[in-house]
């Protein structure tokens, strides 16, 4: 059931909003002139009807039971913020120019995170385009957007967001969100939403007003949880599942990234994400192109990515932060909150087999049981990253990998990551060491709301026994201190962290043996004293042997290879990368002993 005010053409709208408890539904037009017109229910609680003189642009509000106004639920566009009114939208007036578009491969994917509001000085969609070409140079083939449904105000990371059809106002709109997808796919870019499914912002969150989108059967960290199987949520589930399908048809995104969907709670004998799945698939064959969904959470739940054959839900990748924890924990040292699941090299070593850590294995963090194993899964239906907006934003003073370890340990985290079996992302300016850290910020206008979310972030900081003062969320200094320094691409050290990026991405791409994605063509093994992890994988006569040393100090080991002669083509110690100089042989027989420096390491092919 398409919902919201969908323009017909010839200045002729139907509007239709759901709203099942209602006595009466009207719509306010407030222009090109005044009226309000009163919408006729169904047996399903939506309320529909067809006005003319309704031109592309035109304001309106609801009016429920003859009383409250509210923008519309399914708001195309919020040009005014989340208070004001909804703006109709002619879906059809952009030109597409991505005909000949098709979708990236899973096993191809190299994503790249982006903040709208801080990636460029300006902020907005558009400003996007011209860093494409830097992008694709580099070896990106996809960005993926933080939220971008309206929020309050012009700052906030997106998870704050009301209005779930409305691309953000101040980033752009929807001509905006059209014109950057558009060129993406013109140059070869993927691109990924992240979509919001599991809470709604508090800031003009006037959804409940309309019917019954929550319950407090569940609860979320952050708000209330939305009706996915309590009385009435059918049309909860069709508002979610007409957004996804929104992105994925009117803009043409390629893959949704469904946050926290660990807080997607659905008892019913259909998972929404079982039936979200169901109708993307499709679209897919509807349209003669895969789209994706992507499930962030931290369940260890392979069952989100399983087939329905097997009892699955069918989506199609699975974050792994299992990965980014190990990786972490060894190259910083940390211990505190969940990180004390985590710090050994063994652990590393068994989620590049295995993609999670914990399967079905005691949390000391949780102080239970947690995960279950995903062998069975193919390793391109997992994404691993070393840095991304949670994990850099949700700290204290927001600090990237930068300003926590060494150079050497920041090439050595690139390679982790881009050297894995998996779907690498990048968060943004990771790939030239951006010292700018990546803070939490907002702009509501609500002074009592404010307070609220600074001592929300207080809290959470002294959960994880953090001393110090967080910087302030509502302040714009905190917001401009975010954005990235692009000039620093070409300068010294950030521009040799740069190439290095750009040659692992080719070599991941051209070598045969890492362009597999096949668990059962790899051997990954670690000495945890020595914090040595070494990997082969091989493709018909194709292998590559990979040592790398996350320890403090020199290293020394004798692979035992077998057969043919070994030769190097990367060693992070050379002196290109800024390294000490290799001390490495070129060419690697069996059972020479190699001495690796302090956080480094060295790929060799056949």
């Amino acid at each position: 059931m398409t919902i919201g005010a969908n323009y017909l053409g010839n200045n002729c709208c139907e509007f239709r909003v759901w709203s099942p408890l209602r006595q009466r539904v009207a719509v306010k037009i407030l222009s090109p002139e005044e009226r309000l017109i009163d919408l006729e229910p169904d047996e399903q609680g939506y309320w529909s009807t067809t006005v003319d003189n309704i031109p592309p642009g035109s304001r309106y509000f609801y009016q429920l039971d003859g009383n409250a106004t509210h923008p519309d639920p399914a708001s195309y566009s919020q040009p005014d913020g989340v208070h004001q009114a909804s703006e109709v939208i002619d879906q059809n007036r952009f030109v597409w120019q991505d005909h000949d578009w098709k979708s990236i491969s899973l096993d191809e994917l190299i994503v790249y995170e982006l903040h709208v509001g801080t990636f460029t000085p300006e902020g907005t969609f558009t400003e996007i385009i011209p860093r494409i070409s830097e992008l694709l140079e580099l070896g990106i083939n996809a960005i993926e957007l933080m939220p971008i449904g309206q929020f309050p105000g012009e700052r906030n990371w997106g998870y704050d967001g009301t209005y779930l059809y409305a691309p953000q106002n101040s980033y752009g709109g929807v001509e905006g969100l059209k014109q950057l997808v558009n060129a993406c796919h013109q140059q070869g870019m993927a691109v990924i939403l992240d979509v919001v499914y599991n809470h709604f912002g508090p800031e003009g969150n006037y959804i409940a007003q309309f019917g019954p989108y929550f319950t407090d059967f569940y609860r979320t960290p952050w708000g209330s949880a939305i009706n996915y199987d309590q009385a009435y949520c059918q049309g909860v589930r069709n508002f979610i599942i007409e957004n996804a399908l929104y992105w994925l048809r009117e803009f043409h995104i390629d893959a949704l990234r469904l946050d926290a969907a660990d807080n997607i709670f659905d008892l019913g004998a259909k998972h929404i994400l079982q039936e979200l799945a169901e109708q993307v698939n499709q679209l897919s064959q509807q349209q003669g192109r895969q789209f994706y969904l992507m499930a962030e959470t931290d369940l260890n739940d392979a069952k989100l990515i399983r087939s329905k054959a097997v009892g699955g839900y069918g989506l199609d990748v699975h974050w792994c932060d299992d990965f980014h924890h190990a990786v972490h924990t060894l190259l910083t040292g940390e211990n505190i909150g969940y990180y004390q699941d985590y710090g050994l090299c063994e652990q590393l070593a068994k989620s590049y087999r295995e993609s999670f850590i914990y399967t079905w294995d005691y949390s000391p963090n949780r102080k239970r049981l947690h995960g279950q194993s995903a062998v069975d899964c193919p390793p391109d239906h997992f994404l691993v990253f070393s840095q991304n907006h949670d994990q850099i934003g949700n700290r204290l003073l927001g600090e990237r990998l930068t300003a926590l370890v060494s150079y050497n340990a920041l090439k050595l985290a690139a390679a982790t990551v881009l050297l894995s079996p998996y779907i690498p992302l990048l968060f943004m300016g990771e790939e030239y060491g951006e010292p700018a850290y990546f803070q939490y910020f907002i702009s509501h206008s609500d002074p009592d709301l404010i307070a609220a979310v600074r001592k929300g972030r207080k809290q959470e900081f002294e959960a994880f026994h953090l001393e110090g003062e967080a910087p302030d969320p509502q302040s714009r200094e905190t917001f401009e201190q975010c954005k990235l320094n692009w000039q620093l691409k070409r300068e010294g050290k950030h521009q040799v962290l740069w190439e290095l990026y750009q040659k692992l991405i080719r070599l991941r791409r051209n070598i045969p043996a890492l362009k597999l994605r096949d668990r059962t063509h790899q051997e990954v093994k670690c000495i945890e004293e020595n914090k040595l992890l070494y990997f082969r994988r091989w493709f018909e006569d194709h292998q590559v042997f990979c040592v790398m040393n996350f320890s403090k100090n020199s290293v020394s080991y004798s692979p035992d290879l077998v057969g043919k002669n070994w030769e190097k083509c990367f060693d992070s110690n050379d002196q290109k990368w800024l390294g000490s100089g290799s001390n490495l042989p070129q060419n690697l027989t069996n059972s020479e002993a190699l001495t690796l420096v302090p956080e480094s390491f060295v790929l060799y092919k056949t």
